[in-house]
């Protein structure tokens, strides 16, 4: 692979902190703390769904819409969000993103209408949309590139750790302190990240950091040039196809599909979307070895994982009745390896973009999972409420697996997807920089 930039070199005379050394894992420290409550608030109504369907009395598709607006908003405001964070620096965008989050989820405690939550979702969503591509930046500039697959994999874990947080003790919560309570009290914990934040986060750690950053007549070329690299859309289509399905299990159709479809108590569910965190946990630090080790093999491992959680699917769906217990563990478990897995797409854009491109190369990428989330909710949603016109009281077994169902036409889109543009990168790759290929080949470390 060919030398870093002269920037990013470590003998760079306006290094001020080390790449990797401990201010670097300080600054990471806060920005993903941020990023945990981010994830939080994203996954709130995972647990909150059928308490939500019976305070705001709606039907099964106007509960979608809480989480399709949210993820609505957020995808299409990756792209720009993207151009933004190359503008201006992570620090600036997470601060942003943070305070319009906890102001959002405070307005959801108190929220009285539909019309008022699917507001507060609209915000929330806005103010997710600018952390995560954040934090990506923030590791991508302090940190060596050859540690930056396994730090990226090991964002994503501890992230994930604020999908646990919703899991568990808000479900409890919601049943102890009740609706406003709960949520106004997630909103403060937004408080004292912001403070931290200030006092801590700097986004680079380069004395001229605002050369990192591009002026505004570069912001469309940098995009431009992000979307015509092959590698840019092989992430995002690999994004794409192994995401979707932990996001819309966790953030909205998992529990009432484990509840009122497979019949286990709302505990056992709990459990299970637990369950799925640890899975991210234990998976994510061997994903990101295997990228480091074997890069030229990114898109395939995408492939395996696709296949496994269609497979485990397909049981699910195809046995008589309500599955064992047993199958649906395999089914969390299996499904969870995605989330893990999905982080491959922003590696593949680290590696075909250049430094001052991170931004809008990685809103690219983050579109893809979101929308196909976003498009596979809104589906389900909508066959539940044809075959279960009664709402969430009237949902079956039976029911839930024609709604679960739509998630084959998702998978078969990105598969394709993905096997046409891994042919258009490598042709790509082979003709504008044979080294970089043969590198990538030759399973070097340094490659990845």
């Amino acid at each position: 692979m060919t030398p870093p930039p002269a920037h990013l070199q470590p003998t760079d005379p306006t290094l001020k902190h080390p790449l990797g050394g401990r201010r670097a894992w300080l600054v990471w420290t806060v920005a993903i703390a941020v990023y945990l409550l981010a994830v939080f608030h994203r996954t709130s109504l995972g647990v909150a769904g059928l308490v939500a369907a019976e305070r705001f009395h709606i039907s099964s598709a106007q509960l979608a819409t809480f989480t399709m607006v949210q993820l609505f908003v957020y995808a299409g405001m990756q792209i720009p969000v993207g151009a933004a964070l190359d503008r201006f620096g992570s620090r600036r965008m997470l601060t942003i993103g943070l305070t319009l989050m906890t102001l959002a989820q405070l307005g959801f405690a108190f929220a009285d209408t539909f019309a008022e939550g699917v507001v507060a979702r609209v915000f929330v969503g806005m103010g997710d949309a600018m952390v995560f591509i954040s934090v990506l930046r923030l590791v991508a500039l302090w940190f060596p590139a050859a540690r930056t697959p396994m730090v990226t994999q090991v964002t994503g874990l501890v992230g994930q750790l604020g999908a646990l947080a919703a899991a568990g003790p808000l479900s409890a919560a919601l049943h102890g302190l009740g609706w406003t309570r709960s949520f106004a009290l997630a909103a403060s914990l937004g408080v004292l990240a912001g403070v931290l934040l200030l006092a801590v986060v700097r986004d680079s750690p380069y004395e001229d950091h605002h050369r990192e950053e591009l002026k505004m007549s570069a912001v469309a070329r940098a995009l431009r040039l992000a979307w015509e690299t092959p590698g840019t859309r092989l992430g995002l289509w690999s994004h794409f196809s192994s995401q979707f399905g932990a996001n819309v299990f966790t953030l909205l159709w998992g529990f009432p599909f484990l509840v009122s479809g497979e019949g286990l108590s709302e505990a056992t569910a709990s459990t299970l979307l637990g369950l799925m965190v640890v899975t991210t946990i234990v998976c994510s630090p061997v994903i990101g070895t295997f990228v480091t080790r074997w890069p030229y093999s990114r898109s395939t491992l995408i492939l395996w994982i696709v296949a496994a959680i269609v497979s485990v699917w397909t049981a699910v769906l195809l046995w008589p009745g309500r599955a064992p217990l047993w199958l649906l563990v395999v089914l969390v478990v299996v499904t969870a390896v995605g989330g893990p897995g999905s982080m491959v797409g922003f590696d593949l854009a680290r590696t075909f973009n250049p430094p001052t491109r991170i931004g809008s190369a990685t809103g690219i990428v983050n579109v893809g999972g979101f929308f196909a989330a976003l498009s596979t909710v809104a589906l389900i949603g909508v066959v539940l409420d044809h075959v279960a016109p009664g709402g969430p009281s009237t949902y079956t077994v039976g029911s839930f697996k024609a709604a679960m169902s739509v998630q084959y036409l998702v998978w078969a889109v990105g598969v394709v997807q993905i096997l046409r543009y891994r042919r258009r990168t490598r042709v790509h790759l082979r003709e504008q920089d044979p080294a970089m290929y043969a590198a990538l080949r030759g399973e070097r470390v340094t490659a990845a």
